[in-house]
């Protein structure tokens, strides 16, 4: 049985991802919005944040909002927050490539307490909740078994906001090919972490991610059983818009996490985030 809040958070990501559902065929015709250099958004962005925005204020007026379209929104009550991502995967969805979902975490003073990833053309429904494990359509999930990176299937990202860095990214996964099977780039945090969640990937990075990317993804893997920490192995710190504007992600099971991170640090790409370089 899933608990109340996770009850509401599942209605509400549905609902949104029935609004990216009913303008997957007119794809050509969507007004579309540059934020940043190669980072995109468009009217169906909007539109689903509002959506779920909407259901979830019916049941929780009081909490606040960080959401990616529509920024922060303080609450009534300043220790709530939902943490919204309408659209994850913008960039697949507005080429028409299946691979994107919607992604909630209600977070409490910083930490996700629970959490909902919904990719609405799988139907697929990833739930979590503190102390209570991590769920596929209210099936249990586990992180997966796998002891080292040999034959490791690893994901990552390359975020337009990171580009000044891409050579020591590139490093680092060549470093990583001497010894996993493979890596993944998908174009979804949010389904990267879960993905870690539900065992069907072995580890994920990636720097340059917001909250509203991974805050669900990050409770669905811990709660998975597995680890989460920056570049270096430390913390990820709040996640409900007060803390770094962007940040560095490791997700995997312990073993795995641990051994991925040693090779971001010794590529160099941990060190490319020393002094806050830009």
């Amino acid at each position: 049985m899933l608990n109340p809040v996770v009850t509401v958070m599942t209605k509400a990501a549905r609902i949104g991802g029935n609004v990216l559902l009913r303008s997957i065929n007119k794809l050509d015709a969507l007004h579309v919005v540059q934020k940043e250099r190669m980072d995109y958004a468009s009217e169906v962005d909007a539109d689903a944040e509002k959506a779920v925005i909407k259901e979830l204020r019916r049941a929780y007026p009081e909490y606040g909002i960080v959401g990616e379209e529509g920024g922060i929104v303080p609450g009534k009550n300043g220790r709530y927050h939902w943490v919204i991502d309408p659209l994850d995967g913008t960039s697949n969805y507005l080429h028409g490539f299946g691979h994107y979902c919607v992604s909630i975490a209600l977070v409490d003073n910083g930490e996700p307490t629970d959490a909902v990833i919904f990719d609405p053309l799988r139907n697929e429904l990833f739930t979590a909740s503190r102390g209570a494990g991590a769920q596929l359509n209210e099936r249990k999930i586990r992180v997966s078994e796998r002891k080292e990176l040999a034959g490791a299937m690893i994901h990552t990202g390359f975020p337009p906001r990171e580009r000044a860095r891409v050579g020591a990214h590139l490093e680092c996964v060549r470093e990583l090919l001497n010894h996993a099977e493979d890596i993944r780039r998908t174009g979804s945090a949010a389904l990267d972490l879960a993905y870690v969640a539900c065992g069907r990937a072995d580890a994920y990075f990636e720097a340059g991610v917001k909250d509203w990317d991974v805050a669900a993804g990050v409770l669905l893997v811990r709660e998975a059983g597995g680890k989460v920490s920056d570049f270096k192995g430390a913390s990820t710190g709040r996640m409900d818009g007060v803390g770094p504007e962007t940040r560095q992600l490791i997700a995997g099971n312990l073993r795995v996490a641990d051994a991925l991170q040693k090779v971001v640090a010794s590529s160099g790409y941990a060190a490319a985030f020393n002094a806050f370089a830009s």
